[in-house]
């Protein structure tokens, strides 16, 4: 490799340290905020008890952007929500949960009271765009009442989409048609909220696999185009006739948010094939 493109991928290496940083400071700072709210709703409830329900139910001190008080009782029912899991309250929902949050409910019960907040993740529709996301919970149980606060995890970060490109690497290198079958199944672990795989025929520059949508399989990668008209798969193409790995930036549709976004792509040659993973940015 050229002494330009070792410094191009180096210059890469430092705007990922630097996504890295600002990815994990949005993570804290949601994290932190989510702890305080639960905080101060397990001292309002400490005074009010049962009283607080109401408080926690309405658009008020309890409620922080898309941060928000839930409470259930022991036998699955919901007592109060800030949030849109309001039109719940008063029913079971221990048997409608979806099987990751089954298993975060049946945890927190298995909680002795007294052993502080807890933590669990799962998967719950976040009101601000209609998806379902992943969602970070903090919780506490307080006799038969659980109260917990829960933020929506920020979009995948740099880091992440670089471990998953070399572990599509890896898997492609070492099994390239159980691997192209796996990305193609929407399967596998190479779908990870709004990161996916795609994968190119260098040889044919034609798509063989990719991670959300199947019918570019077999289409054209070199006549790709952002939805401004402007070329993608052309310049990425021309860029990795020259070299074995690479970055380019364009605009794309964020499988999750449903919305175009800025993507940053992250570009390795296995072989004959071009692998891709990218990560978003509003």
């Amino acid at each position: 490799m050229g002494f330009l493109h070792k410094l191009t991928w180096l210059c890469g290496m430092l705007v990922l340290c630097l996504g890295q940083v600002h990815a994990a400071g949005t993570e804290k700072d949601d994290s932190k905020a989510a702890v305080a709210l639960l905080e101060k709703a397990l001292a309002y409830y400490h005074d009010n008890g049962d009283k607080a329900f109401a408080a926690f139910s309405r658009q008020g001190e309890f409620v922080d952007k898309d941060r928000y008080v839930f409470v259930l009782d022991t036998k699955g029912v919901m007592l109060a929500s800030g949030g849109p899991s309001s039109a719940l309250i008063g029913r079971d929902v221990s048997e409608v949960l979806g099987p990751d949050l089954q298993k975060t409910f049946k945890d927190a019960l298995k909680v002795p009271e007294g052993n502080g907040i807890q933590q669990a993740e799962y998967r719950w529709q976040n009101w601000a765009d209609g998806k379902v996301e992943r969602k970070h919970v903090y919780y506490q149980r307080v006799g038969d009442r659980i109260l917990a606060v829960g933020y929506y995890m920020p979009r995948a970060s740099a880091e992440q989409a670089m471990a998953l490109l070399n572990k599509a690497a890896m898997d492609l290198a070492k099994d390239e048609k159980g691997t192209l079958t796996a990305i193609n199944s929407l399967k596998g672990g190479y779908l990870q909220d709004d990161l996916y795989v795609f994968v190119v025929d260098l040889d044919t520059k034609r798509y063989v696999a990719h991670g959300t949508n199947l019918r570019l399989i077999n289409t054209d990668f070199s006549k790709i185009e952002d939805p401004e008209d402007k070329p993608v798969g052309e310049p990425i193409l021309a860029m990795m006739a020259t070299q074995d790995h690479g970055e380019y930036e364009y605009r794309w549709k964020n499988p999750v948010t449903g919305k175009v976004e800025n993507k940053h792509a992250y570009l390795k040659k296995v072989g004959h094939f071009l692998v891709a993973v990218g990560y978003y940015s509003p």
